[in-house]
């Protein structure tokens, strides 16, 4: 059984029901909640998981500020837990879903069992509302300029190990990157140029692991590395390197990234 869509106050959501654990995926900023359909073959056929397209991204409606702060998605994320009645909650968050993830984690510690960050994009640290970190502001002008899918045409094919011996894998990536639109990814390239995951990982007070790829360049693995080095010794789950993954590691490695989904959901305290 595959993903389903949904829509909920302007906020539109992909859902596999089941009766066991729940899976919530928050996607990254060149992304949308189809590409969590090659993970979700391989996750156990029981869990709920449930995947977002962020604000702005597809169906969703972007949020109403220009530039908007890691607290605002994680606003818009707790909103549809309380909506969808969701408790006791896994969070999975890749990329720039690392930055919302740590928010929501710090705002409601008692609604997650445990989250798992991807890839993690530590964002730039520059003022709210300030000039742009320039990588944010070179995402929004190509967009502008090339429009989605030259954009995606020039960018997807970093996001995947040897692209060119991974065809299907990268035209996946390229097809969910040309899906992207303004405003809403001018709203999460200023999100990245504020974000300070580091910061926030540093007060989080849920079980956290970090997966990561091992030839990732987009988020390079020191950042995971960072990431999960930023967590207090009382909530640091595992650390683990996928082989032979880019940036997209669970599209690109699917099988290996559900193991170690399931395992950081089983165990912690372990590097990998």
């Amino acid at each position: 059984m595959g993903f389903e869509p949904h829509i909920s106050e302007g906020l539109s959501y992909f859902e596999r029901a089941g009766d066991g654990p729940v899976l919530v995926c928050l996607h990254g900023i060149g992304s949308n909640a189809g590409s969590f359909s090659r993970l979700l073959t391989e996750l156990p056929m029981d869990w709920r998981v449930i995947a977002w397209n962020a604000p702005g991204y597809l169906n969703s409606i972007p949020l109403t500020m220009d530039w908007p702060a890691a607290s605002d998605y994680a606003d818009a994320l707790l909103a549809l837990f309380d909506r969808l009645n969701l408790d006791r909650i896994s969070l999975l968050g890749h990329s720039l879903g690392c930055l919302a993830a740590a928010a929501a984690a710090l705002r409601t510690p008692e609604r997650l069992e445990t989250m798992i960050l991807a890839c993690c994009a530590l964002g730039h640290g520059f003022e709210q509302g300030s000039v742009l970190s320039s990588a944010s502001q070179k995402r929004i002008s190509d967009l502008e300029a090339l429009g989605p899918k030259g954009f995606a045409a020039e960018r997807a094919g970093r996001l995947v190990f040897e692209p060119e011996h991974n065809a299907e894998v990268a035209d996946f990536v390229m097809q969910n990157m040309s899906e992207v639109s303004m405003p809403g990814y001018g709203q999460a390239a200023r999100l990245l140029a504020g974000g300070k995951l580091l910061d926030d990982l540093s007060d989080c007070a849920v079980p956290t692991s970090v997966i990561f790829g091992a030839e990732d360049v987009i988020t390079p693995p020191e950042n995971s590395r960072k990431a999960y080095a930023a967590l207090s010794e009382i909530v640091r789950g595992q650390l683990i390197s996928i082989a032979g993954a880019g940036h997209a590691a669970y599209q690109q490695c699917p099988k290996e990234f559900a193991a170690a989904v399931t395992r950081c959901l089983s165990s912690s305290g372990e590097i990998l």
